[in-house]
C-alpha cells in the first residue's frame, strides 16, 4: 500500500527517540514519551501513537512544556504521595512516584498520587497496567482542555476527561478500561481531519451549537459533546473536581487559559489511585480474587467483549507483524528530523 508505511516496534521507537531527541527532550522524557507512543500505537491506538510526536515537539517549541524537568517525589501523608512534575510531561513524574505510590498501598491497603504541573497529552493505560502488573487495583483521571460542552451546553467548559480501571488477573492480561468522558478521544477527530473524513453525529457541534460531521467546525470553531448526555457530563464534571481543585491543580478552564491560543497540549494534574487486594482480604483474599476471575471468564462465548481485549489483539499482531502509519503522517515525522 503506497500510502501507508509499515515499521517494526524498533524502528517505531527508533524515530520517535530521534525526533524527541533533536527538538531538545532529556533522555528520560525521551524514554517515557516514546514507550508511552509505541506503545499506543502498537495496541491500535492510533490517535495516542506516533502522531502524538508532532503534538509533544509543538507542546515544546510553544514553550508550554518543560523539556528537561526533573519531577520532585514529597511524602505528603501516610496514603498520599505528591509529584511535581515541574512543567514537563506527566509520564517521568508517574514514573518516579510510583515506588512510593505501590508502597504506601500495600501499607496502607489504598494510596492516592497527586501528579501537579504536569503536561498531558496520552492515554492512561499504559500507566495503569504499570500497577496491574504490581498485583494492585488502580483508577486514574486527569482534566484536559476546554474543549467539550455539558450536556444542553453550547459552550466548552470540560475537558474530554479520561477515567481509567485496572484489575490484575492471574494468567490473562489485566482488566483494563479507559475512555474519554466526551464521546470520542480529541485524537479521533484530528486524525480525522488530516485524512480529509468526516465524523459520526453526535461527536460534536459547530459554532452556533448545531449538530455537525465536519471536524474542522468541531476542532476549530463549535465544541465535543460528552458520551452518554447528562451521564458523561456528570463523570466530567466530577473528574474536573477530583484532579483539579483536590489537589491544588488546574480546571480544563484554565489549562486553556493557561495555552493562550498556542495550541499545545493541555496543563493540569493527574490523580491516581492504587489499591491492594491483599490488604483488602487478607487471608481470604486468593478466595475473593478467583470469585473475580469467574466473573469475568464468564463473558467469554456470551458475544460481550471485555474492555482492552481488542487492544491485546491488537498487541500480538504488532510484535508479529510491525505497524502500519500513514505515509503522510511518516513523511511529516521524517521531516521533524531534517
Amino acid at each position: 500500500m503506497n500510502d501507508s508505511v509499515v515499521l517494526t516496534l524498533e524502528e517505531a521507537g527508533a524515530l520517535v527517540s530521534s525526533i524527541l531527541g533533536k527538538a531538545g527532550f532529556s533522555e528520560g522524557h525521551v524514554r517515557t514519551l516514546t514507550w508511552l507512543m509505541v506503545s499506543g500505537e502498537r495496541d491500535g491506538c492510533a490517535a495516542h501513537g506516533l502522531y502524538r510526536t508532532l503534538v509533544c515537539v509543538h507542546s515544546l517549541r510553544s514553550g508550554k512544556v518543560v523539556g528537561d524537568a526533573e519531577p520532585e517525589v514529597h511524602d505528603q501523608a501516610p496514603a498520599i504521595v505528591r509529584v511535581d512534575a515541574r512543567g514537563g510531561y506527566s509520564l517521568l513524574a508517574f514514573e518516579a512516584g510510583l515506588p512510593l505510590l505501590a508502597e504506601k498501598a500495600r501499607s496502607q491497603g489504598l494510596a492516592a498520587m497527586a501528579i501537579n504541573r504536569c503536561v498531558h497529552f496520552s492515554a492512561l493505560w499504559p500507566e495503569i497496567e504499570r500497577l496491574t502488573d504490581m498485583g494492585l487495583v488502580a483508577l486514574a483521571c486527569n482534566p484536559s482542555h476546554a474543549w467539550v460542552a455539558p450536556a444542553g451546553g453550547r459552550v466548552p467548559l470540560l475537558g474530554t476527561n479520561p477515567i481509567a480501571f485496572g484489575w490484575p488477573r492471574t494468567g490473562a492480561p489485566p482488566y483494563v478500561f479507559d475512555f474519554a468522558t466526551s464521546a470520542v478521544a480529541r485524537g479521533e477527530i484530528e486524525l480525522r481531519r488530516r485524512a480529509g473524513e468526516s465524523i459520526p453525529e453526535g461527536w460534536g457541534i459547530d459554532a452556533q451549537g448545531n449538530p455537525t460531521t465536519d471536524p474542522a467546525k468541531v476542532l476549530d470553531e463549535g465544541a465535543m459533546l460528552t458520551f452518554g448526555g447528562y451521564k458523561g457530563s456528570a463523570l466530567s464534571t466530577m473528574i474536573e473536581l477530583i484532579a483539579g481543585p483536590l489537589i491544588g491543580d488546574l480546571t480544563s478552564l484554565e489549562s486553556m487559559e493557561y495555552d493562550a491560543g498556542a495550541g499545545a497540549s493541555p496543563y493540569h494534574g493527574e490523580l491516581v489511585l492504587a489499591l491492594d487486594p491483599q490488604r483488602f482480604l487478607g487471608d481470604r483474599a486468593q478466595e475473593h480474587l478467583a470469585r473475580a476471575e469467574a466473573f469475568l471468564n464468564a463473558f467469554d462465548g456470551t458475544g460481550a467483549r471485555l474492555p482492552s481485549q481488542r487492544r491485546y489483539q491488537a498487541r500480538e499482531r504488532s510484535l508479529a507483524e510491525g505497524v502500519r502509519i500513514p505515509a503522510a503522517l511518516h513523511a511529516d515525522l521524517v521531516a521533524l528530523l531534517e
